[in-house]
């Protein structure tokens, strides 16, 4: 994972934190999205997303 995305699911983690709590987004959809953010931070903090794997083409 490159310092570039890194950046943007940090970026796009922190946003919708501060969006659920000043209460802009709530219910169901605020639930779903602090779980994407979550999954962002942690993914970004350990420099590893699982899904980059499924979907890496392998050369032969």
């Amino acid at each position: 994972m490159g310092a570039t995305d890194k950046l943007i699911r940090s970026i796009i983690g922190i946003i919708i934190a501060i969006l659920y709590y000043s209460g802009i987004i709530t219910g169901t959809l605020a639930i779903v999205l602090l779980a994407f953010a979550i999954i962002f931070l942690l993914t970004s903090f350990i420099s590893f997303c699982p899904l980059y794997t499924t979907f890496r083409h392998k050369h032969q």
